[in-house]
């Protein structure tokens, strides 16, 4: 965004931030978050310290590293807070939310949670630290809701780096469909209006995340790996309590499949039986791509859940028009009679996550931070949320006036 755009807009700016302001406390963080939020949204080139403190007028960037690391406040608060104004800005009952990592390559060994794995920013292993977001996107544009930093294994079961990059005590390793299942939890409590959730196969493979959604009463449309396990009719089971096998009297502790039952299939088996007249092509809308055609195709399927039957759903499919062995897979516990062209589109609207992801990047610094330590990383992003969402809402407001900027444009 410009110095002339934020100008136009600094009355709208000022009352944000006035949303925010018992979270900071004191006057000078208070003020100090302010500035950060404008440098982050200048158009300085780089949004590390010493740009922003440049960019808002300070001479050193003092003031904005000590609101990174030592200032009292709390970056979850100002999550709660940011969570209540998308919900009166972008709400809607058919809302999206969309879990995704992206990786911050770093260099050393120092920052919080950094190690050689697998980013997609880089696509490849490499040095970096890996955050996992929440965003959220309905008919009126899309934000981020949440992040968490991911702390592998083998730096939640190390105190001496754990102390070093100042990780809180209660903080333990999280799988990231883990700590995807706990941010849209928190989510919801905030009262986020959220019908659907979808992701790609990290949080797709996840039956933990899947049976959570369904438990919430919201509907899933996840991206699962090929060897997928489903039945397309739903066997028989013998339930606990059943004598059989285990000698004279002795009662069966778990339910298992009846005998001749048949075993699980994989999706990807179910969707080669397909007939051609079973796929539908379809236009949809995937992110910043705009429109895009595929073939789509669906089946009601069983899910599989520890070797038994689970839940009844949808096994979805996409499969590229150019090559069709390019097939991705979903699965969806939407009702039985949720049109085709909802689960396309709900599948697709994945990738604006990615989109809020790099605008983020691109015009709220979201990976130009120099911090190490777990609360500063959370501080700077959330800052970066902050400045992206409320961007967010300028073009939204603007779209509805009409003129200016418009929702899909960057700043």
């Amino acid at each position: 965004m410009t110095d002339e755009e934020l100008d136009e807009w600094g009355a709208d700016f000022v009352r944000f931030c006035a949303r925010f302001a018992d979270v900071f406390g004191r006057k000078e963080p208070r003020a100090q978050a302010t500035k950060y939020l404008r440098g982050l949204m200048s158009s300085v080139p780089r949004k590390n310290s010493w740009q922003v403190a440049e960019a808002v007028g300070d001479a050193i960037p003092d003031a904005t590293q000590r609101l990174l690391y030592r200032a009292r406040w709390s970056a979850d608060a100002a999550r709660d807070r940011l969570l209540r104004y998308t919900t009166e800005v972008f709400g809607d009952e058919e809302g999206i939310g969309i879990v995704d990592e992206t990786g911050f390559i770093k260099k050393g060994s120092h920052s919080a949670g950094v190690k050689r794995q697998y980013s997609g920013t880089a696509g490849k292993v490499d040095n970096c630290q890996v955050g996992v977001f929440l965003s959220y996107a309905t008919t009126k544009g899309h934000v981020l809701l949440d992040r968490r930093l991911y702390l592998p294994e083998e730096w939640a079961n190390d105190p001496q780096r754990r102390e070093k990059a100042k990780v809180p005590a209660d903080v333990v390793f999280q799988t990231k469909p883990e700590q995807g299942m706990a941010m849209l939890e928190t989510a919801w409590q905030a009262g986020v209006p959220m019908r659907w959730v979808t992701g790609d196969e990290v949080y797709g493979d996840s039956t933990a995340l899947r049976d959570l959604v369904a438990r919430h009463q919201r509907w899933y449309v996840l991206a699962v790996q090929a060897l997928t396990p489903v039945w397309t009719e739903r066997p028989s089971v013998v339930e606990p309590g059943h004598q059989g096998g285990l000698g004279p009297g002795r009662p069966r502790m778990k339910a298992r499949l009846a005998q001749g039952a048949p075993p699980a299939t994989t999706v990807k088996e179910v969707v080669a039986g397909w007939r051609e007249n079973r796929w539908q092509r379809l236009t949809v809308t995937e992110g910043e791509k705009g429109l895009i055609t595929y073939d789509w195709a669906r089946q009601r399927v069983v899910e599989s859940r520890d070797g038994l039957p689970g839940r009844d759903a949808w096994l979805l499919a996409r499969r590229s028009v150019s090559d069709p062995t390019d097939i991705a897979y979903y699965l969806s516990n939407a009702p039985v009679g949720t049109p085709l062209m909802t689960l396309a589109q709900v599948a697709s609207t994945r990738y604006t996550v990615e989109q809020c992801i790099e605008e983020a990047k691109g015009e709220t610094g979201l990976d130009e931070y120099e911090v190490r330590f777990w609360h500063s990383w959370h501080r700077h992003i959330t800052l970066s949320m902050m400045a992206h969402t409320w961007l967010a809402s300028v073009r939204y407001q603007a779209t509805e006036k009409k003129g200016g900027l418009s929702p899909s444009s960057p700043s």
